[in-house]
């Protein structure tokens, strides 16, 4: 008995050591990614305030706000593998008139990876979580969100993309403005409409990710704001000025999961 007590207390600890050991190199093995979003009108920049741009029903627009949240990051590997960014660690809220929020910085193991999936918004579970639970990007208190939260409606905007149109119908104020704020989780304590998208973008044509410790590689994904318009349902500004909690939002949401598209990789 004596002698089972001692071999048992020896597998223990050498499994127990395996496992410190092997978390300790994955930890250290941990390399730099950072994802870039570089936002465009089509084939031009988009820049504030700018009116030359128009959409595929010929109208002229300006853009004065678009954010739009990031989240769930997952990296897959050429052999089906996948990483996924702890959740608590997941949540960036990219914004136009911020360059440095269009800037995501990301640890992950070293590898190959030939793609990247990510959540347009903030899933159900986070969205009715305690608000402790709710930080960094996701806290309403901090005043960082820029009006990306409904409090009539307990939930996030995931995207939020306003601007100026000739076309656009006219306001209260006198102003001939759009507004797309789209969000919805799919209802808290009823169904209601849910706008979560999500998108896998393939890395590979372009460069898959070698990401390697004490080294920083570096993705710069393109998000084109006139798929808000342009994709698979055309929309006008002149018959939808304002889009906010409504059915018509799904067919929006569903355009702007063709926004985004990779533009290079360096490793």
């Amino acid at each position: 008995m004596k002698n089972q007590i001692t071999i048992m207390f020896c597998l223990f600890a050498l499994l127990t050591c395996s496992s410190a050991s092997y978390a300790q190199k994955s930890s250290a093995a941990l390399a730099e990614l950072a994802l870039e979003f570089n936002n465009v009108v089509g084939d031009k920049p988009l820049k504030l305030q700018d009116g030359s741009y128009s959409n595929e029903a010929g109208e002229k627009f300006s853009v004065t706000t678009f954010n739009y949240f990031v989240s769930n990051i997952k990296l897959h590997q050429k052999e089906g593998k996948e990483y996924v960014i702890p959740q608590d660690s997941s949540y960036f809220l990219i914004k136009e008139n911020d360059p440095a929020s269009r800037k995501i910085n990301l640890k992950v193991p070293e590898g190959q990876y030939t793609a990247v999936t990510f959540t347009i918004g903030v899933d159900s579970l986070r969205s009715t979580m305690d608000i402790s639970r709710r930080t960094g990007a996701l806290d309403i208190a901090g005043g960082m969100l820029d009006g990306m939260y409904w409090t009539w409606n307990s939930g996030y905007l995931f995207m939020k993309f306003e601007g100026d149109s000739p076309q656009a119908e006219l306001d209260r104020t006198g102003q001939r403005k759009f507004r797309y704020h789209i969000g919805g989780f799919g209802g808290y304590n009823k169904p209601s409409v849910n706008n979560i998208r999500t998108v896998t973008i393939d890395l590979s044509k372009k460069g898959a990710v070698k990401a390697k410790k004490n080294a920083i590689s570096r993705v710069v994904l393109q998000t084109d704001a006139s798929r808000v318009f342009n994709g698979k349902t055309k929309v006008s500004i002149a018959a939808n000025s304002t889009v906010m909690f409504g059915d018509f939002s799904r067919l929006i949401s569903e355009n702007y999961t063709q926004m985004f598209s990779h533009i290079s990789t360096k490793n």
